[in-house]
């Protein structure tokens, strides 16, 4: 196992979490990415939260075949249950899920104290990321960066926040699209809202068939897709 068998998208996520971290990776999997940073020497340390036993002792073999059972910590648990106030956790990771599964594993950790408030979040959801960062909005965190990435024909978004002392209200469109996106607006962003206007068309198109009222549905679906076109280069 090395830095270079992860997948594109945890590749960019391990160089979002800053150096020298003690991290906890949640639904860690096989492990693959506390692995491959420590590999790196970017990590003092790290727990692989896992939830489900399967993964859990593949993440285990993992971490015992390459010989840092010292330096990674793999727990059995719901989400930050993972974590404890000894670990001195800095940064914590949570890929590859929904972002509204992302959002209740951070509120739970939340009231659970098991979250400090003082951690770097790097979160790759793969749907969802509106709720997940109305959820960052309201718990005071900045979303300090952001990327956007396409690996085998899907697009994943990295979301990167941290509380600050000055809170950011981030507007409805911000939330959306996000802030950092917004400003890059990279082919790959274009790409993610034309597709998803292409959606919302097509969706129309059956309402416009559809039996029954479906007045406020349609209203809404055409509001939608005139936020996103907003956003997107005129094509005439």
């Amino acid at each position: 196992m090395n830095e270079n068998l992860l997948s594109k998208r945890l590749a960019r996520v391990g160089e979002l979490v800053p150096e020298q971290s003690r991290l906890a990776d949640i639904g860690s999997d096989h492990a693959y990415l506390p692995v491959a940073l420590v590999l790196q020497k970017k990590l003092e340390f790290a727990v692989a939260g896992e939830v489900v036993s399967g993964p859990f002792e593949a993440a285990k073999k993992q971490v015992r075949k390459n010989g840092l059972s010292d330096q990674i910590t793999v727990r059995l648990a719901d989400g930050l249950d993972a974590v404890e106030k000894t670990d001195e956790i800095n940064a914590i990771t949570i890929c590859g899920m929904g972002g509204v599964l992302i959002r209740d594993i951070l509120e739970a950790g939340w009231t659970n104290q098991r979250l400090q408030g003082n951690e770097r979040l790097v979160l790759q959801p793969n749907i969802g990321e509106k709720p997940l960062r109305d959820w960052l909005t309201i718990h005071g965190y900045t979303i300090i960066d952001e990327d956007i990435l396409e690996e085998n024909n899907k697009i994943y978004e990295i979301i990167v926040a941290a509380r600050r002392e000055t809170r950011v209200a981030y507007s409805a469109k911000e939330r959306l699209f996000g802030p950092v996106l917004l400003k890059k607006q990279s082919p790959i962003f274009y790409k993610k809202w034309q597709s998803e206007v292409k959606q919302r068309e097509t969706i129309l198109a059956q309402l416009t068939k559809a039996s029954g009222d479906q007045t406020i549905r349609i209203q809404q679906i055409e509001k939608e897709i005139a936020e996103i076109k907003e956003v997107l280069p005129d094509e005439s």
